[in-house]
């Protein structure tokens, strides 16, 4: 019985490192189709074996782009990554803000009092931030940090 997806180690490790390549079906390097060792799903080595054919074995951009499944700005995105940090710069960094950018820890002592001792309502608790910090936040990150003040031991 053949593996499943779920099942298999490797698929697993790339998806949880974010560098599965999502579209391995488009990756027509013959190297990749005759030897196990080049895997397509794996998005770090797809992209530095189609750096490496234009660098090494002298291939135009343009058939190194297409042949790895990649448009030709990929490929140039790629070739900087790896210029400024070698195979560290082919792994996708996360999108999106990665913490609060204006809750600082001032803001969350005051919104963690003005709820938890005074018992104040959300959106007075908005309007108290904006007289005292000159800071717009909305509704949800007050909320957020509501929750994570309860959370604490």
């Amino acid at each position: 019985m053949p593996k499943r997806k779920q099942d298999d180690p490797k698929l697993q490790s790339l998806a949880n490192t974010r560098t599965q390549n999502p579209h391995p079906e488009k990756v027509r390097d013959e190297l990749f189709k005759s030897n196990e060792f080049f895997d397509p799903r794996d998005l770090m080595q797809v992209k530095y074996e189609m750096l490496r054919r234009v660098e090494e074995d002298g291939w135009s951009i343009s058939r190194a782009s297409s042949t790895f499944g990649f448009s030709r700005p990929s490929f140039y995105e790629a070739k900087s990554d790896f210029e400024h940090a070698g195979l560290a710069g082919f792994i996708p960094e996360r999108r999106g803000p990665r913490a609060p950018h204006k809750i600082s820890a001032e803001v969350s002592q005051l919104i963690e009092n003005l709820k938890l001792e005074e018992k104040i309502a959300t959106p007075e608790i908005i309007r108290r931030i904006k007289d005292r910090f000159g800071l717009d936040v909305h509704r949800r990150t007050v909320e957020r940090a509501v929750s994570k003040s309860k959370k604490k031991p």
